[in-house]
């Protein structure tokens, strides 16, 4: 089954999300190699995205945000 968006295909349910939405999941959700600093700037960025985001796409960024939070903390815990 193919997923199109506006005339795009989408390869991952992430570039589905992406397309559908328009929004960055590295934004909300983050990557495994970003530093500290990194996840700050990040996070005030995507503060400021979320603010200007329509109610459905907001949600969805929400949960990436906590899903992302959880997968730190599960790290940082194994890592311990």
């Amino acid at each position: 089954m193919k997923l199109i968006v506006a005339g795009q295909e989408a390869a991952t349910a992430s570039e589905f999300a992406e397309l559908a939405l328009g929004i960055d999941v590295e934004l909300f959700a983050g990557t495994t190699d970003e530093s500290p600093a990194d996840t700050v700037v990040r996070l005030a960025v995507a503060r400021e995205v979320l603010r200007e985001l329509a109610p459905e796409p907001a949600r969805y960024a929400k949960a990436l945000l906590r899903t992302a939070e959880r997968r730190r903390a599960l790290a940082w815990k194994a890592a311990a």
